[in-house]
């Protein structure tokens, strides 16, 4: 009874709660917050000192008590408690303007499609001890597709590749449910790291997260470019333990992320396989959407439709999608409410 009356002075809200980066919507306002999920911690004291942004900067900076670490890994909840800090956080700072004391919003989080069980309860119970008065949860790659403003609930096929920092989601959706789908821990971390590995191994070169998702971001690619590009990659010697700068170009880089790149497109193909035909028959009318960061990667989409004979879209905004899908479920939850996978169903209160 308490909650609920709380509840008539919280904000519903619907989190993108990524490996990489939080995103948060508030019904009625749109998109509100865009931070990494990073925590830095004291471990002398297990006091939290920053969370998002803050925390963000002092990666790779921090002295020996200190921590900044990423509460996710993978998609999936590593440490509990500092999520539920996180969780916290961020629903506090959605409803720090509307001087509410107590927040008990209404809370629908995106999980990845392949978690378990336990995973999906874990979720719940940092949400719910973060505040939430009701928690649900629904598969990424279906989120995704409802912020892409694919028509989920027809019968016909559509097909939504969400590449967010941890994990890569690839689904088939007809009739508001996943026919066929594949979820890989291969994403964007991923991808940073092939560039770490390859500077280590090519230039006896040590470099930060930072500096190779820069990197990435700046001349990485799937498909060969129709100028290779370059960019300075700094880091320390590790044959004299001096720092070092280096120049690298789009082709290098290219070849350091295609294990990933290939394996994240046989996914593709082995989902296509184990599609109904009449399915894929859609598919190959309205095309394959790319969504998430990794949408972002140069040429990715020449390459899915060099490998798949399909038709290849990047979704508007393709950062946002997943946490635009969790929005409209929010602003729209009893006619969507079959979409979501929370454990604890029943009828959805109003």
């Amino acid at each position: 009874m308490i909650n609920r009356f709380l509840g008539l002075f919280s904000h519903d809200i619907g989190i993108d709660l990524g490996t990489a980066n939080t995103l948060v919507y508030v019904r009625g306002k749109g998109i509100v917050i865009n931070e990494p999920s990073v925590v830095a911690i004291n471990k002398r004291t297990n006091q939290v000192l920053a969370i998002g942004d803050e925390a963000k900067k002092m990666v790779g900076k921090t002295p020996a008590s200190i921590v900044a670490t990423r509460p996710l890994v993978d998609g999936v909840v590593s440490d509990f408690e500092v999520t539920e800090q996180m969780l916290r956080y961020f629903i506090d700072k959605v409803h720090k303007e509307s001087f509410t004391v107590l927040p008990r919003p209404r809370v629908v989080i995106g999980i990845p499609s392949g978690v378990t069980e336990v995973e999906k309860r874990a979720v719940e119970d940092a949400a719910t001890n973060a505040g939430a008065r009701q928690t649900f949860l629904i598969e990424e790659p279906m989120a995704a597709a409802i912020g892409g403003r694919l028509p989920i609930q027809d019968a016909a096929g559509s097909m939504i590749i969400d590449i967010g920092g941890g994990t890569t989601e690839v689904a088939i959706i007809s009739l508001g449910g996943i026919v066929a789908s594949r979820s890989l821990r291969i994403a964007g971390d991923e991808l940073s790291d092939d560039i770490i590995q390859y500077a280590r191994e090519e230039f006896n070169l040590q470099i930060g997260e930072r500096t190779a998702e820069n990197i990435k971001i700046a001349i990485g690619s799937a498909y060969p470019l129709q100028a290779a590009v370059e960019a300075p990659m700094r880091g320390r010697d590790l044959v004299t333990g001096l720092p070092k700068e280096i120049i690298v170009n789009s082709d290098q880089i290219r070849a350091a992320l295609a294990k990933s790149v290939r394996t994240i497109v046989e996914a593709i193909k082995t989902t296509l396989e184990e599609t109904p035909p009449e399915l894929i028959a859609d598919i190959m009318d309205r095309g394959v959407i790319l969504a998430g960061g990794g949408a972002l990667l140069k040429g990715l989409d020449l390459l899915v439709h060099r490998e798949t004979k399909m038709p290849v879209h990047v979704a508007d905004d393709p950062l946002t999608s997943v946490v635009r899908g969790t929005g409209l479920v929010l602003e729209d939850i009893d006619s969507l409410k079959d979409v979501l996978v929370s454990t604890q169903f029943g009828k959805i209160p109003r």
